[in-house]
């Protein structure tokens, strides 16, 4: 498409993402890495809730979370997920729609690994979404998990990641008088090449 230079630029999705996520790195004051991950429930039912993104690979989108949490319970049953990013300092915001894997293999263990140890071990003490009775309880827990797994503990058979492989990535920059940019790339599988429309603001 022509007039796709400058920010919209090159034919591949993910290196524009990681692009502009190299950017925000630099401008974003606190977590230029958080995505707003959208799932559904059974019934149908939104569910909405902040993460942190973890890595951008060349065909998917990553981030951990405890598997037992209740969007992971919504990701296994759904098995597709929506997000977006959206960085305040540069005007800028990436939507993502896709079907989802769980990402639960080396990769996992190495990212779990690169975590300080209280967040190692803090993994192991949340029952994630499930009711707490005070935060003592919770503290308590963590101290008995400390002392049971020690210094180096395992990544928990309940913790993991997900990958989210697109079937739509769109790209919206800040126009002057709320004329947008905005760019859809879609396909309809991770074999198929991209289909590229610009959008009205």
């Amino acid at each position: 498409m022509s007039d796709r230079t400058g920010l919209f630029a090159g034919d591949d999705p993910f290196e524009i993402a990681m692009r502009w996520q190299a950017e925000a790195n630099e401008s974003e004051l606190n977590d230029p890495n958080a995505i707003a991950l959208s799932t559904v429930d059974g019934d149908g039912m939104p569910n909405a809730r902040m993460v942190l993104l973890k890595d951008i690979e060349p065909d998917a989108f990553v981030f951990y979370t405890n598997y037992t949490s209740q969007k992971a319970q919504e990701l296994d049953q759904a098995g597709k997920a929506a997000f977006v990013m959206h960085w305040k300092s540069l005007r800028r915001q990436i939507r993502v729609r896709g079907l989802v894997t769980k990402e639960d293999g080396p990769k996992a263990d190495e990212y779990y690994n690169s975590r300080s140890l209280k967040s190692r071990l803090g993994a192991w003490a949340s029952d994630q979404s499930s009711p707490l009775s005070s935060r003592a309880h919770l503290m308590a827990k963590v101290a008995k998990i400390t002392a049971t797994q020690g210094v180096s503990p395992k990544r928990p058979p309940f913790w993991g990641g997900y990958r989210i492989a697109p079937t739509e990535i769109e790209f919206w920059a800040d126009g002057e008088f709320r004329l947008h940019d905005r760019f859809r790339f879609t396909r309809t599988s991770a074999n198929e090449s991209w289909e590229t429309a610009r959008l009205y603001p």
